[in-house]
């Protein structure tokens, strides 16, 4: 295979930080290259890079392509075309190099390889919502000078390609996460790419739909014959789909070559995360009796989302809430914050030595006890356009002086799980130049700054990375020890609910089944349940 992309001594600083140290990686023409490390390690930056749409500042070292292009039209094909003729001219491809670090962004050159270059992105769909799936295709076609005519037999042909054509006429918000990214792909295909950059392009997915697109995804690289680098917090991933692998770690590589290998140095991070045994548990602080939730659906008539549970949760305690989708975990955690109005049963709050019916509306009476609560939906929303530090002070309505909020601030984020020098690093960044797993920390982060006394989780780890979810599991654990909260967690993940609860309760059918130590009432979980826990984890 001919060598395609050289790599040497990249660096990039971001604020006198390196977010990519003395990179050094040769991509072959034709080559699948798999990015492992954990939230925060480089994989996108370095994306971005390879990309070539974004000039920076403090960057250097070497991002060279070795291309065949046409002197004539300024055509550009992967090296291997170097001497063929070219499709626009009878002009012969000559041997052509170019440093992406040393190009100007207003360069032609520049430009002429950016065009070839296709790229996903994780929780990123470039699609424009409101049209059909059709016409999404069809606009990248007409931008680039295509007929309607033309566009419209080509992306016919292209949504075949990436298995859409039974949704060519669905409005494009209306489809899955697993089907947009497949039209996305359709999208960047127009372009004839001799390379796919895939950054996270299944992060969100379950892991059926995962493997649709994995699917899609590699038999496009095969019939058009293109490079691709990909990023995936999923070791497995890497190894299914990449020829060689590098594993990023605060910015370096630290470990490059057979998939299988790096894989495993990468989950050597995972670890194990040590409970601390000896922190108080309390007296109850939520008590929960004989909740029933009905609704009544035109299909199934009377539906029971809740029936008849009754338990209590301690304070200090992490308290678990599993089962497999439609247990009823979700309406249960949405009772005890006072958003649904249970049919029938009490819920109790204690605030201080009162306790609070969170049963009866009103300031003094369920309203008491929510301003002493805090939810994290799993779809958490940081301010995309606001600071971090503002995301944690006057967009949350923190009524603090501002040198006030930032002390507060960079406590919180520490007690979260961050270190010092990183809390004071990402205060002035934007949501979206922090990590997957740093954004989560930092909406944990908004929860703690209001002070409050219980915090309920709605499956806290998603489709997190095994390193992240680890971190994560650890910021909760430090969160309880130096601020006594009470967690209440929702999740399916057994794995992270094993590390992370003192007691949990199963639920099945809408009924709590069992309640106790993790170890022993997950030990009693069907063969149903644990097929879904896993697929889902």
């Amino acid at each position: 295979m001919a060598l395609f992309i050289e790599i040497k001594n990249l660096t990039l600083e971001y604020e006198g930080v390196k977010v990519l140290n003395n990179i050094n990686l040769d991509i072959n023409e034709g080559e699948v290259v798999g990015i492992l490390g954990r939230s925060g390690a480089g994989k996108t930056i370095l994306m971005h890079v390879l990309r070539g749409v974004e000039k920076y500042e403090d960057i250097s070292g070497e991002v060279i392509y070795h291309l065949a292009r046409c002197e004539k039209c300024g055509y550009i094909e992967p090296p291997s075309k170097v001497g063929k003729k070219c499709n626009c001219s009878d002009e012969f491809l000559q041997s052509y190099d170019a440093d992406l670090v040393k190009l100007q962004s207003h360069d032609i050159h520049r430009k002429e390889i950016t065009k070839r270059i296709a790229i996903m992105l994780q929780r990123t769909f470039a699609l424009y919502g409101d049209e059909r799936v059709i016409v999404n295709v069809m606009n990248s076609f007409t931008e680039i000078g295509h007929s309607n005519a033309d566009a419209l037999s080509k992306s016919v042909e292209l949504l075949d390609e990436v298995q859409m054509s039974h949704r060519m006429m669905h409005i494009a918000r209306d489809l899955s996460g697993g089907e947009k990214q497949r039209v996305v792909l359709a999208r960047q295909l127009v372009k004839s790419p001799m390379l796919l950059l895939a950054d996270e392009p299944t992060g969100t997915l379950d892991p059926k739909t995962a493997i649709i697109v994995h699917d899609v995804i590699m038999k496009a690289v095969k019939e058009y014959n293109m490079s691709m680098v990909i990023t995936s917090h999923w070791s497995e991933v890497i190894v299914q789909l990449a020829d060689k692998a590098i594993f990023l770690e605060n910015g370096e590589i630290v470990s490059e070559g057979d998939p299988k290998k790096v894989s495993a140095d990468f989950m050597k991070l995972v670890g194990k995360v040590e409970k601390h045994v000896d922190v108080a548990i309390g007296e109850p602080i939520i008590q929960v009796k004989n909740i029933v939730k009905k609704y009544i659906s035109v299909d199934r008539g009377v539906v029971r989302a809740v029936n008849d549970i009754s338990f209590d949760v301690k304070e200090g305690e992490i308290f678990g809430l599993v089962g497999v989708s439609g247990a009823g975990k979700t309406t249960t955690s949405e009772i005890l914050m006072g958003v649904i109005q249970p049919t029938s049963g009490s819920v109790n709050v204690r605030i201080g030595d009162e306790w609070v019916d969170m049963i009866i509306p009103g300031p003094d009476e369920r309203g008491r006890a929510t301003k002493y609560m805090g939810i994290l939906h799993q779809e958490y929303g940081l301010y995309p356009h606001r600071s971090i530090i503002d995301n944690l002070t006057e967009s949350i309505g923190l009524d603090l002086p501002y040198e006030l909020g930032v002390r507060k601030a960079l406590k919180t984020l520490q007690t979260a799980g961050f270190t010092e020098d990183k809390a004071k690093s990402i205060l002035s960044k934007r949501s979206d130049e922090i990590s997957e797993g740093e954004r989560h920390r930092v909406a944990l982060t908004q929860i703690l700054i209001k002070e409050p006394k219980i915090i309920i989780m709605d499956e806290p780890t998603g489709t997190m990375d095994p390193i992240t979810k680890i971190e994560v599991t650890r910021s909760i654990l430090k969160a309880r020890e130096e601020m006594g909260e009470t967690f209440v967690i929702v999740s399916h993940d057994m794995d992270f609910v094993l590390e992370v609860c003192d007691r949990i309760a199963l639920m099945r059918a809408a009924k709590i089944v069992d309640i106790g130590d993790p170890a022993t009432v997950l030990s009693k979980l069907t063969e149903a349940e644990r097929i879904e826990a896993a697929e889902k984890s």
